[in-house]
């Protein structure tokens, strides 16, 4: 039974428990997870997959998402905006990614809206919810890491407000996870504070 602590990986630094289940997870959170992305394309992708992800296990998304990639045209926003009602057969019918009409559907609109935003416009939006880090000590075990807070609530209302689906606070709380607004690698973590 796990304590939520950080446990030995297969090279013997100590990790968040979540990431030594698989080498997948293991390059996933010590080379991605809580490091800054900026850019609206790239920011696209994570709130794209992270919305597929609701309901299923990071793995699962994590494992199909070069196929995600290929199916989305690399989740650049211009031309998963331009894609068709024949696009989105070829999507629900592609076995590379998550079949489910409706985040799919969320996916072809989030991207029709954010055609229509300067650039740079999502990536200021999602960063300006940031919490100051100094506010916010490293936890030391999964207990001590929320799965909501203030500062996602208020970015999923301030997605919600401007058009955008499936992005609830859960789902924004990720995100920020993700994306490195937050740091939530546990205080004893090998990849504490490698942004």
């Amino acid at each position: 039974m796990t304590t939520g602590a950080a446990l030995a990986g297969p090279d013997g630094a100590l990790r968040c428990p979540w990431a030594v289940s698989t080498d997948d997870y293991v390059a996933y959170h010590d080379e991605e997870w809580g490091r800054p992305v900026h850019g609206d394309d790239a920011l696209f992708e994570r709130l794209s997959l992270e919305a597929f992800q609701s309901g299923l296990s990071w793995i699962t998304i994590l494992r199909r998402r070069p196929g995600f990639r290929a199916a989305f045209a690399g989740f650049r926003i211009e031309k998963v905006a331009a894609f068709t009602d024949t696009d989105r057969e070829r999507l629900l019918a592609d076995p590379g990614i998550i079949r489910n009409r409706a985040k799919i559907d969320a996916t072809l609109a989030n991207a029709r809206l954010l055609a229509d935003w300067a650039e740079g416009d999502l990536d200021e939006l999602i960063w300006s919810h940031a919490p100051d880090p100094a506010t916010r000590p490293a936890p030391r075990t999964l207990a001590d890491v929320p799965a909501v807070t203030p500062e996602s609530t208020a970015l999923s209302t301030a997605l919600k407000k401007r058009g955008l689906r499936f992005v609830g606070p859960t789902t924004a709380y990720a995100l920020m996870q993700a994306c490195g607004l937050v740091d939530d690698h546990l205080e004893s973590c090998v990849a504490r504070g490698a942004r």
